[in-house]
């Protein structure tokens, strides 16, 4: 008769389960002596369990499929708590266990003892705990199609004692759903939705992440509309590339045209964003489509609220809208998108291969242009996360992937992990912060151990750097932020890893094209300047405060790459009516 345990492994197998993330350990023993026995799901030995929920996080992005970690008794899954926010955030679908002190001793304040059934009900869609071998396999199938079903984490409490129990019942077959059905309109909402586009002079489209399966309905309806196409940050991978009527991004990390383009329409869409960033909306005239009805008007005021797709929704509406003829609004935005552009391109440009510190925006783009076309890259929050969304160019292969919505710090190399684990031939670079990078150090290790070809490019800038603008805007002395120089190429050359140390931005160019020709892992130090936070004239010291931030429209200068050439293409080349 099989254990608990075993009968777990093999349910997990059934989902898809490839491995699981994870640190071995007292109360987690029985289950990872199962993987050890199924020859099917590997497990992964991380050196923090929140590197695990990080990396399994990522893993469930880049496949779409449900992804696992583990952690053991007390302090073993409190650490996964900071990755399965982040998971479950993101709506990546996640399954953790949460291995338990003996059934027995629960409620004595016994060694390690917590209550992960309270801890991570707020992290999570499901939260149970198995305290018999008759639950199993049915409350574990629960989890699994929760977590897979609604987008997110389920967590699975398991004592260890429970786990090397003999099972009730065999675990038999099932069938998990997998695709989600696809969620159309009424036709009431799509009549209203019509009658609104066709009545607003100047339309403007602003796309988040659901809009990842509806490119080419989105750019059908700005064609149709003439409008302006904005994106929030999750949205710039699936919609600003080849975008003939992108202008940028809105948000703290914005730029371009996008703010003003929202302010002067005569009717904002949100299409398939959840942008919580109230201050850059517009607040009137605004209409919301979006497939999970409790999104519906919970950032900003609508007129319109519809509950869909977005994909479904534009095809259904798209045959009732009229062709709009009067393109000045359009030519307007996407001219002030060329000139915003333009006017901070020379932060970067001008005296850049000489000038030490090493600008990090140059270090930035020349990543851009020189790594794969499906590279995956992983962004650490802070810095980080202003240069992927300033210089990084999607093209519908690449990914980028960050804490977008926790906003953690530490992320993007246990992201890089989780990733690189799905496809070891597919190109991962981890855009890492020295902050970031410090606090989960020990995951270089997990790196070689698995001898993981995640090229991790640290921005050694020796600050944190988004934390001493946060002070600097709301008037108070950056305290706390700097620290000493860190050799991080050091440190990985004695963990076994290939690495250098770029000091001169004359050397830039080549460190990266070694760093991403060479086989296995490698770590490029780059010594970036951390004073490259001045703010443009027309934001306050009032109006930003951390990510919590108030009106404003471009707040960190910087360089956008490739973008400005994209720009003046679309002020060319626009398609006409």
């Amino acid at each position: 008769m099989a254990t608990v345990a075993e009968q777990f492994i093999e349910v997990l197998r059934q989902a898809g389960v490839e491995r699981i993330y994870g640190v071995v350990g007292d109360s987690l023993n029985p289950v990872v002596d199962a993987v050890r026995k199924s020859g099917h799901v590997e497990w992964v030995h991380v050196r923090n369990e929140e590197a695990g929920a990080f990396a399994a996080a990522a893993e469930a992005q880049v496949t779409g499929r449900l992804a696992a970690c583990a952690g053991s008794c007390g302090p073993g899954n409190t650490h996964l708590i900071q990755g399965l926010y982040d998971a479950h955030r993101s709506g990546a679908p996640v399954l953790a266990l949460a291995s338990h002190i003996p059934s027995t001793q629960i409620g004595t304040g016994f060694f390690q003892e917590t209550h992960p059934g309270r801890l991570f009900v707020d992290c999570s869609h499901f939260c149970e705990t198995i305290s018999t071998p008759e639950q199993m396999p049915r409350v574990l199938r629960t989890a699994v199609q929760q977590a897979i079903g609604l987008g997110g984490v389920s967590v699975l409490v398991l004592p260890g004692d429970v786990a090397s129990m003999s099972t009730a019942r065999a675990a038999g077959r099932h069938d998990f759903l997998t695709r989600t059905g696809t969620v159309v309109p009424p036709a009431d909402q799509v009549a209203g939705l019509a009658e609104a586009l066709n009545r607003a002079e100047k339309v403007m489209l602003f796309c988040g992440a659901g809009t990842r399966h509806a490119r080419e309905e989105v750019m059908g309806l700005a064609g149709r509309t003439l409008a302006p196409v904005g994106h929030a940050l999750r949205g710039k991978e699936w919609i600003q590339y080849d975008n003939p009527y992108d202008v940028g991004m809105s948000g703290l990390l914005g730029y371009g045209a996008c703010y003003d383009a929202m302010r002067e329409a005569d009717l904002v869409v949100l299409a398939g964003t959840d942008f919580p960033y109230d201050d850059f909306l517009p607040g009137a005239r605004t209409v919301q489509i979006d497939h999970d009805p409790a999104r519906l008007g919970r950032r900003t005021p609508l007129e319109l609220a519809v509950h869909g797709d977005v994909g479904a929704t534009i095809r259904a509406v798209l045959p009732h809208v009229t062709q709009k003829t009067d393109r000045r609004q359009l030519d307007r935005m996407l001219a002030r998108h060329l000139k915003a552009l333009e006017n901070v391109v020379e932060a970067y440009t001008h005296d850049i291969e000489h000038h030490r510190p090493i600008h990090p925006e140059y270090v930035a783009n020349l990543m851009d242009e020189l790594a794969a076309d499906d590279a995956v890259f992983t962004v650490d929050t802070g810095m980080c996360n202003v240069w992927a969304a300033r210089y990084l160019s999607p093209n519908g292969r690449r990914r980028i992937i960050g804490s977008f919505v926790h906003g953690s710090m530490a992320n993007a190399l246990p992201h890089a992990i989780g990733a690189q684990f799905t496809d070891r031939g597919r190109q991962v670079v981890s855009l890492s912060g020295d902050g970031g990078l410090g606090m989960l150090l020990g995951e270089l290790l997990t790196v070689r151990l698995h001898d993981l070809p995640v090229k991790t490019v640290v921005f050694n800038n020796s600050s944190l750097g988004m934390v001493k603008l946060e002070m600097l805007v709301d008037g108070l002395p950056d305290f706390g932020t700097d620290h000493a120089p860190v050799d991080y190429a050091a440190i990985a050359a004695a963990a076994g890893i290939g690495s250098l140390r770029v000091e001169d931005p004359a050397n830039v160019r080549e460190a990266l094209t070694t760093a991403f020709a060479t086989p296995g892992p490698f770590l490029l130090d780059v010594v970036t300047d951390p004073d490259v936070l001045a703010m443009p004239p027309r934001i306050t010291t009032g109006q930003v405060k951390g990510f919590a931030l108030a009106a404003g429209k471009i707040v960190l200068t910087g360089g956008v790459g490739r973008m400005v050439d994209m720009a003046k293409a679309n002020l060319r080349s626009i398609p006409r009516p």
